[in-house]
């Protein structure tokens, strides 16, 4: 099986992540606050703002056909009402300078952070809320011009849980927090949000020819095998309760939608009472995440179960790694899945690495999930071997899809 003819290959990225300086925005607040529960600061980033060419540079001179990066909201209308028409020409620039290398833009909307005072009134959860990101849609539509697709909410699965975990003050960076202890998504932000991807696909439908859809983080839900069969129906029934407020009822609003964005790293095992820790040999990444490349081709099976015929576009895929041959392999194994699901006729339209830089990763700078290196002090970029594999891979798999073509 050889990926098909017109299969993007590419990188993703997050404005707040890279571009440093997003002082409008609630997360820049959250930073700078006396007693921050985030370690780090995101600062300057990695001056993205100023340095979007090179980084782009990097992309189409590896081999690599597809760009994703995000609008900041926070830049577009940093007081409510007040849109930035020199903000909507820089991200149009950024549109511009994808098209001009070669490169398919894939545009998110939203990628967790907001403006301040959105947080301030409330945020998802608000009645207002839909309504007042449709107005921000409706400003950027003029950027939107000539992109195909358009991503109008990234994993608002993960947005409704960090809700809740800052509701209750408890932040994943804290020792001792990981799945089992976290609290359970906030539903009235999560109910926002599935209305506001509803008015932003709305407002969207103005653009000819673009695609629009939000992208899912995809957590591999897995039972614990038991051979008893009262355990395993108990566990059956604890996987479906934990899975439709944390993913499913995100993939069932993506039935009405032109493609999905499946986002996957590792597993969860999910046990009588909740999920379970990896063994404790299990390999981990730098974010403490189990190694389990399987996880991308299970995602994207997982999710075509669910919304049938719709695309899928995975829009991130990557590992936390200080080695790189590691992430080679990784990726290598990630894509064998996905090359034995398009044989079984999943509908796979292109696989974009998370990320093409190390950057901020909410609150850390440790995690380095990046096919590129970036200097903290000079902004310097020193591509990595993982890279030029990527690129290579994709260069490999154009060709083998034109000779059979």
């Amino acid at each position: 099986m050889t990926f098909p003819p017109g299969f993007l290959w590419g990188t993703s990225t997050a404005a707040h992540q890279i571009e440093g300086n997003n002082v409008a925005s609630d997360l820049w607040l959250l930073e700078n606050q006396p007693a921050s529960p985030l370690p780090e600061r995101s600062g300057d980033a990695c001056d993205s703002y100023h340095r979007w060419r090179e980084d782009l540079d990097l992309v189409a001179a590896a081999g690599l056909d597809t760009y994703r990066f995000s609008i900041e909201w926070a830049r577009i209308e940093p007081v409510p009402g007040q849109v930035s028409r020199a903000e909507l020409e820089h991200y149009r620039r950024m549109v511009e300078g994808c098209l001009d290398r070669g490169l398919t833009p894939v545009v998110t909307l939203h990628h967790f952070t907001s403006p301040a005072w959105f947080r301030a009134a409330g945020g998802w959860a608000e009645p207002d809320a839909p309504g007042l990101f449709r107005r921000y849609v409706r400003a950027v539509l003029p950027v939107l011009d000539g992109v195909t697709w358009i991503c109008t909410i990234n994993e608002p699965n993960m947005v409704a849980l960090m809700h809740a975990v800052l509701r209750d003050g408890v932040h994943p960076g804290t020792s001792g927090a990981d799945a089992r202890t976290l609290p359970p998504p906030d539903q009235a932000t999560a109910d926002g949000l599935l209305h506001a991807h509803a008015e932003a696909r709305g407002e969207l439908a103005a653009l000819s020819g673009a695609r629009t859809g939000w992208s899912v983080a995809n957590q591999d839900f897995q039972p614990q095998q038991s051979d008893d069969p009262e355990v395993a129906e108990r566990v059956a029934q604890t996987l479906a309760d934990w899975a439709w407020p944390r993913e499913e009822q995100y993939l069932v609003a993506s039935k009405d939608d032109d493609f999905v964005g499946v986002q996957s790293y590792t597993r969860t095992v999910v046990g009588p009472e909740g999920p379970v820790p990896p063994a404790p040999d299990a390999p981990r990444t730098l974010t403490g995440w189990e190694v389990y490349p399987e996880a991308l081709g299970h995602a994207v099976r997982h999710t075509a179960s669910v919304v049938g015929d719709v695309p899928i576009l995975i829009t991130e895929n990557g590992i936390a790694t200080d080695d790189d041959e590691a992430r080679i392999a990784y990726t290598r194994d990630a894509l064998a899945g996905v090359e034995a699901a398009l044989a079984d006729g999943v509908d796979v339209r292109g696989y974009l690495h998370w990320s093409l830089l190390d950057n901020y990763e909410w609150g850390s700078w440790r995690p380095r999930f990046g096919l590129v290196e970036v200097d903290r002090e000079s902004f310097v970029r020193t591509p990595k071997p993982s890279l030029a594999w990527l690129g290579e891979r994709a260069r490999t798999a154009r060709g083998a899809s034109a000779t059979v073509a």
